[in-house]
């Protein structure tokens, strides 16, 4: 498959990054960090990784989300349709608790939780298709299991879970109608790209042996595979003839196609994690290297994430400011960065939201997921983001909590009485890079100063104890917002 060139300026290479008087270690590249594996963190957490070598701070996110234990088996997990009492009740209120849980889990989860989120939006399926709370846990555990293992092994996992065998009609694959959907996204979308390194008689061949998935011992129990509706006979793929089953399958594609799905893989988080640009200096030095480190780690991803986080290219100027922000970013990472309040009641609200502004937890618009970048911004949800940042803060102020907005301000500037030295720090702390002009400070610092007379500021009687130095704040937090700069991480 011939890449798609588009420029890129970042020349870098995967060399480790070693801090250096011209290129120091600093918050700067701390928050491009845990913009990029997590979603932002708050000052605390940018200060103590300052005590650590860049790779030691990059081993630390990698081994904590490898080492993380997937979340709790809700005690409906495993339901099948006649354990539950009220089925219309009950299913449709443990989906919105599951959704609710997902979200908590990203916001908090750093590399784990951002990685998971980049899988859901690999391996898609649709809530809409199969509305099953069971199912819907089914899919996530596994996303969550896997998500920093083995390729090979989350490929096999998540190819039999109910969500996707319904979503992509494998429950429908059988030796009497075979049905080539799932198999056709296997190759496509999920391991090898399209057109590439594939025929549609490795499809049809493929479709054949993946039969069996067909029945389950009950309503919303898992399918379980049955020989009876397997094509029992040969078929022939990627040049191996045998009579193959699905795991089969999984073996052979990672044997004959080990180069295809390793590079597939590794632009796809190249894209999601440093940049959308993708050019041939990039391939060559970048995406080349990754993907020889994940077969040569037998598709391990931690490793292969680890050089690239590691390395100067990663860490490039460059690098930074180059991604447009999600909806689960403008959202996410303005809750972390700030550490203010939210709740189970506000979750559902980030996630309601974040649906309305083009991202809905577990409905992606179709199999190919969201295309994210450029895809998030449009003349209606442009606006949408601007304004939930003061809906937030809003909600936040209403309910008496506008003490906060002061206790972070006066934690970032040291408890400053300038309002320009105050407002410039504010504004800096949410953006990859400082902003273009200093008329742009000064605009958000008279956002700032308010109605508050100059002589207060002049002779130094306005500090951030005035009594209305909470409701600056929250003028000068959702002005930012606003800044064009706030979209990009």
């Amino acid at each position: 498959m011939e890449t798609i060139i588009t420029p890129s300026c970042n020349e870098s290479t995967l060399t480790p990054y070693i801090p250096s008087g011209g290129n120091p270690w600093n918050t700067i590249k701390i928050n491009h960090v845990y913009r990029r594996l997590g979603f932002g963190a708050s000052q605390d957490k940018i200060d103590a990784a300052l005590g650590l070598t860049p790779s030691e701070f990059i081993d630390s996110l990698v081994d904590e989300a490898f080492n993380l234990p997937p979340t709790t088996t809700p005690f409906w997990g495993n339901y099948a349709v006649s354990d539950f009492t009220d089925f219309e009740v009950d299913n449709q209120q443990y989906i919105e608790d599951w959704r609710i849980q997902t979200g908590n889990d990203l916001i908090s989860e750093d590399l784990r939780g951002r990685i998971t989120s980049f899988w859901l939006n690999h391996f898609v399926t649709g809530l809409e298709t199969y509305f099953y709370a069971p199912y819907l846990f089914q899919y996530y555990n596994v996303t969550q299991t896997h998500a920093v293992g083995n390729l090979k092994d989350f490929v096999r996992a998540i190819g039999i879970t109910p969500a996707m065998l319904i979503y992509l009609n494998g429950y429908e694959n059988t030796n009497l109608e075979p049905n080539e959907n799932f198999a056709r996204e296997l190759f496509e979308l999920f391991t090898l790209g399209e057109g590439n390194g594939y025929s549609q008689d490795d499809i049809t061949e493929t479709a054949k042996a993946l039969t069996g998935y067909n029945h389950w011992t009950e309503e919303g129990a898992p399918f379980y595979f049955d020989e009876s509706t397997w094509v029992d006979g040969d078929k022939t793929i990627f040049g191996q003839t045998g009579n193959w089953k699905y795991d089969d399958v999984i073996d052979i594609l990672f044997q004959e196609r080990a180069t295809e799905i390793a590079t597939h893989i590794c632009r796809k988080l190249y894209q999601f994690f440093v940049s959308p640009a993708i050019d041939a200096l990039v391939e060559i030095d970048v995406i080349e290297p990754l993907a020889q480190s994940l077969i040569d780690n037998n598709f391990e991803i931690a490793p292969m994430l680890k050089l690239l986080f590691k390395s100067e290219h990663f860490f490039d100027e460059r690098a930074l400011g180059v991604i447009i922000k999600s909806p689960f970013d403008i959202i996410f990472s303005f809750v972390n960065e700030t550490e203010f309040f939210y709740n189970d009641e506000l979750m559902d609200a980030f996630i309601y939201f974040s649906g309305i502004f083009g991202q809905e937890l577990y409905n992606p618009p179709d199999v190919s997921g969201w295309q994210r970048d450029e895809d998030w911004i449009s003349t209606s949800t442009l606006t949408g983001r601007w304004q939930f940042t003061e809906l937030y803060l809003g909600i936040l102020f209403d309910n008496g909590l506008g003490s906060t907005f002061v206790d972070f301000a006066k934690a970032l500037t040291n408890n400053s009485n300038d309002p320009y030295y105050i407002t410039q720090v504010l504004v800096d702390h949410f953006m990859s890079k400082q902003l273009y002009s200093s008329g742009d400070y000064n605009i958000a610092t008279d956002v700032f100063k308010w109605e508050v007379p100059q002589n207060y500021y002049d002779d130094g009687t306005w500090n951030l104890d005035w009594p209305d130095a909470d409701y600056q704040v929250f003028l000068l937090l959702s002005h930012l917002a606003t800044i064009p700069e706030f979209q990009l991480k």
